[in-house]
């Protein structure tokens, strides 16, 4: 993330936008960048940039430099364009990219003009705040439709994006199976948006030293020093649940180890695990499969289907939807 000098706006309008896209898209050529998802904003913008090449200074100075060349030859101005050094934080795996990248695209309805703005938020995280109305949560969503100036689109489906963005490896951790990436992902943010207080939970990612899981945050802060008790604060995420745990959850809701009912043929506790590991876990239908035997996508997916229909079905859906809930339940106490 790269804040304005004194928060004042880098963009003033689509054509600046578009320059910095352009610039973008080099740095990726230049330095070879990977960029999974960016929002722009007046003042501000974010982006989940991967670097194989461990040059993410080299690349940012270059596409700082680079604009505020051009910004301030455009609209005659002197002076630095950026406040300080760009912010970075590192990113454990493609699987806290996903929430990462609901965090970013969301932040053109996190204004107080839709709502959303830090009094909000605050009220959220202490359980004050009520879902979005119908009106609102309408308005958010044209909102995030309409905005060009974010990788959403892409995301959502409504357009291709840039050439060198790259949304597949993120967008695919969507949980479930019965929409297509794109719709799944549409999906997630309608959720986010109606829910209120459920996008508070994107405030884990504000004023953090890394994101990830327990062991990844603790690597991180070594490597940066002690640092003082409000760094380290700021840096404590939830961990993110790993399929183990889902499956001990499982296993304490049917009360029985899962080497007894895992591999055995039509037993349900197999594909709750797989189904709410799916949800929860941000693992792709190959690293499920893997975990369950080496099971390939199309199975894990026709599996996780069949599923879904048999949770619909009158006595025996009733029960499995309960058992679902109460595992799930026992995962986020």
């Amino acid at each position: 993330m790269h804040r304005g000098l004194e928060r004042r706006d880098i963009f003033n309008d689509p054509y600046d936008r578009a320059v910095f896209l352009r610039l973008l898209g080099e740095a990726v050529e230049r330095y070879r960048f990977i960029v999974h998802a960016y929002c722009l904003m007046d003042n501000h913008y974010h982006a989940i940039i991967q670097t194989p090449d461990a040059n993410l200074s080299r690349g940012m100075q270059w596409l700082g430099l680079s604009y505020s060349g051009y910004f301030n030859a455009r609209h005659n101005r002197v002076g630095p364009l950026f406040q300080g050094r760009f912010k970075s934080v590192p990113v454990e795996s493609a699987a806290w990219a996903y929430d990462l990248s609901l965090y970013v695209h969301l932040n053109p309805v996190r204004t107080l003009l839709h709502g959303l703005g830090k009094a909000r938020s605050r009220a959220e995280r202490e359980g004050l705040s009520p879902p979005a109305s119908v009106e609102e949560a309408t308005t958010r969503l044209s909102t995030l439709r309409m905005y060009r100036s974010s990788s959403y689109r892409a995301y959502a489906g409504y357009e291709k994006g840039p050439d060198w963005l790259t949304i597949s490896e993120v967008r695919q951790r969507s949980p479930g199976v019965e929409q297509e990436e794109a719709k799944r992902y549409r999906s997630r943010v309608q959720e986010l948006v109606r829910a209120g207080t459920e996008a508070s939970q994107l405030e884990l990612f504000r004023d953090v030293v890394g994101i990830g899981g327990a062991a990844f945050i603790r690597r991180i802060k070594r490597m940066a020093g002690d640092g003082n008790r409000e760094t380290e604060a700021r840096g404590r995420l939830r961990e993110r649940i790993g399929f183990s745990e889902v499956v001990r959850a499982v296993e304490g809701v049917r009360g029985e180890p899962s080497e007894k009912w895992m591999g055995r043929h039509g037993d349900w506790g197999k594909w709750l695990v797989l189904k709410i590991a799916r949800e929860c876990t941000g693992m792709t239908l190959r690293e499920l499969g893997a975990e369950v035997g080496g099971m390939d996508y199309a199975a894990v997916c026709m599996g996780l289907r069949r599923f879904d229909q048999r949770m619909k079905m009158t006595r025996t859906g009733k029960e499995l939807t309960q058992i679902h809930k109460r595992t799930r339940e026992m995962l986020y106490v």
